[in-house]
């Protein structure tokens, strides 16, 4: 079924850009209840970007928590927040690094308690990316982040499937469930959690590897990355963030993935870029999260337009969209008032998410047919 898994592992075929021209449309910003207007990371001048049909990669569910729901959910289970209310907890999403973004992130998820919780997270994301174009999404959960504050495996993956399973009927968007691995801790501890996952035949349809990169490589998780792959599902990492260049060469090389997440710090290798260009490997590219983590200054800084020079194959995502100020409309706002991109590099854009994708072929035809509509 689209939302779940789909082990097809055929080469992805070369970026199919539209082959009609797409007209400019104004389109207003959509804010749904529970979402806060995004802070711009770029010049303050706003510009109007039509919104194209797109796949979201690299996104982690448990980011996509915003402050009200955080309030909420607290209100619901009986949990004492230490905010004194919604200011405060904003107050608190400057971020200096990764690792005090991940302090934050780790401490909200305490009031995800029930399966009806992670329902609510999910199809709150759903609602949100629906209006931003998302036609399918690749959704990345942390189970280890859960069973270690004694939240069950059945509890997390049961709650966020549940409102993945009517993502098409519901918001018009197919989904798939990556279970994403912590690297900062044990490979034991990845590979009893996978272990789990299997018996109790959870709808997953790859994994990842997050957290707290720097002092993590991607060869820590050798084994995991095999037994997946002996399991059938397919294989991403996050590599090349905080990380060296060598991280994504490991993760390929080692880790025998398929995609790289984020993967910025690629430029700093001239044979590598030409590697991930020949082979077309896919970089899920965050840009509002790379500037709220420090990873590039400003957006202005930001190496998306070398990238897409280059002929690498990247695709725009939200990350974390409730802690770095924007989902993926808001990337490719901020993107257009920064660089001024392209009509034809932003359906480049929207292309190589589809193309990069672990949906089907047909579901990739479907996507890449109304982008061509335009």
């Amino acid at each position: 079924m689209d939302n779940y898994r789909d082990t097809a592992a055929d080469p992805l075929p070369e970026t199919e850009l539209p082959e009609t021209e797409l007209p400019e449309a104004d389109l207003p910003q959509t804010d749904l209840p529970g979402t806060e207007p995004s802070e711009a990371e770029a010049p303050e001048a706003e510009t109007a970007v039509r919104i194209l049909p797109v796949a979201e990669l690299h996104l982690h569910i448990e980011g996509t928590l915003q402050p009200e729901l955080i309030f909420e959910l607290a209100e619901r289970n009986g949990i004492t927040l230490p905010y004194s209310g919604l200011d405060e907890l904003r107050g608190l999403y400057e971020f200096t690094d990764l690792q005090s973004f991940l302090d934050l992130y780790y401490a909200n998820m305490a009031v995800l308690q029930t399966e009806q919780d992670f329902a609510d997270m999910t199809r709150a994301y759903l609602a949100r990316a629906a209006a931003a174009g998302v036609r399918h999404a690749e959704i990345m959960m942390d189970p280890q982040a859960h069973l270690s504050r004694g939240i069950s495996l059945e509890t997390c993956v049961n709650g966020v499937a549940s409102a993945l399973a009517t993502s098409v009927k519901d918001f018009g968007i197919s989904t798939m469930l990556i279970a994403a691995f912590l690297r900062d801790l044990s490979e034991e501890s990845a590979l009893e959690v996978l272990d789990g996952l299997l018996a109790m035949n959870a709808p997953i349809g790859a994994i990842g590897l997050d957290s707290a990169e720097v002092g993590n490589p991607p060869s820590k998780f050798e084994r995991l990355f095999a037994k997946a792959r002996e399991a059938g599902l397919r294989l991403t990492a996050h590599a090349g963030e905080e990380g060296p260049a060598s991280y994504i060469i490991e993760a390929l090389d080692v880790l025998g993935v398929e995609r790289i997440d984020h993967g910025i710090r690629c430029m700093e290798d001239p044979d590598l870029v030409e590697r991930l260009v020949a082979d077309r490997i896919p970089l899920t590219i965050c840009p509002l999260s790379n500037v709220r983590l420090r990873a590039v200054d400003t957006l202005a800084d930001h190496p998306l337009p070398a990238m897409l020079a280059a002929g690498l194959n990247v695709s725009v995502n939200s990350d974390d969209p409730a802690y770095f100020g924007g989902y993926v409309d808001d990337n490719f706002a901020q993107l257009e008032a920064a660089f001024g991109l392209s009509e034809f590099d932003r359906a480049r854009l929207a292309a190589n998410s589809i193309h990069s994708s672990f949906a089907s072929e047909e579901r990739k035809a479907e996507l890449v047919d109304e982008l061509n509509r335009g």
